[in-house]
């Protein structure tokens, strides 16, 4: 179950938020909450495009689906790698859905504008849904970069080469950056490279799928409250500066 508080990084692992220069962020079911239901729909999608790919039953789409996710990080890997699918034309099937559910996100805002240093979006999604995404939360002008799968050339995270490239390409040290992220078996990559990590722990079935404890410094189930207190954080060490 989540946690009812944030608790103070000091009783997890040490995490020290005065050498984070690059605040990277994932975006499904982390900036906004999963009681949107917004992957609902897109999983509903996945599951319409296998059913007409191979001609099967809902059953057996469902049972594809959820194996080429688990084998291959993302459905779309397991279908590029079984099936040749053309990867615009999935997302552009799976992420045709109904975003009214999202709704502006003033505090989110307010929060990574105090931030100190980039804010960049990392996620499995591509740029045209991220871009819907955003604007559905009033995020659109929060972040100073985006990677997202073809950025990644369709190799998801947690592959580890979803990481490296970004790293290279955006110019991020891994040493003064740190990850958030829902779905903990993504942060065991960025903690081998020198991130700190962030779970955002919100209980939901496939969250703590492979987690690592020793990949991850902090979990809090609110990441507006943990904004909140690493911001405190970061204006005490001003003051006592």
């Amino acid at each position: 179950m989540p946690n009812d508080t944030v608790p103070d990084w000091n009783t997890q692992m040490p995490f020290d938020p005065t050498i984070v220069d690059c605040w990277i962020f994932d975006l499904d079911n982390t900036l906004y909450p999963p009681s949107t239901r917004l992957f609902d729909q897109i999983d509903e999608r996945m599951g319409l495009f296998i059913k007409d790919l191979l001609g099967c039953d809902e059953l057996e789409a469902r049972r594809v689906q959820k194996l080429y996710f688990h084998d291959h990080g993302t459905t779309l890997s397991g279908l590029m790698h079984y099936h040749a699918t053309d990867p615009h034309h999935f997302l552009g099937f799976v992420h045709d859905i109904d975003i009214t559910p999202l709704a502006a996100a003033p505090r989110l805002a307010d929060r990574l504008a105090k931030l100190p240093g980039r804010k960049i979006l990392f996620t499995n999604g591509d740029d045209a849904y991220a871009a819907r995404v955003l604007a559905g939360l009033d995020l659109s002008d929060s972040f100073d970069g985006l990677w997202d799968i073809h950025a990644m050339a369709y190799k998801p995270k947690p592959e580890p080469t979803a990481y490296t490239s970004m790293i290279e390409a955006l110019g991020v040290n891994p040493e003064t950056s740190v990850f958030v992220e829902d779905m903990a078996r993504n942060l065991a990559p960025a903690k081998a490279l020198g991130m700190q990590t962030v779970w955002l722990d919100l209980a939901t079935d496939w969250g703590d799928r492979a987690k690592d404890d020793a990949a991850i410094d902090v979990v809090t189930d609110d990441v507006v409250a943990w904004l909140d207190h690493t911001i405190a954080a970061l204006a005490d060490q001003t003051t006592l500066g």
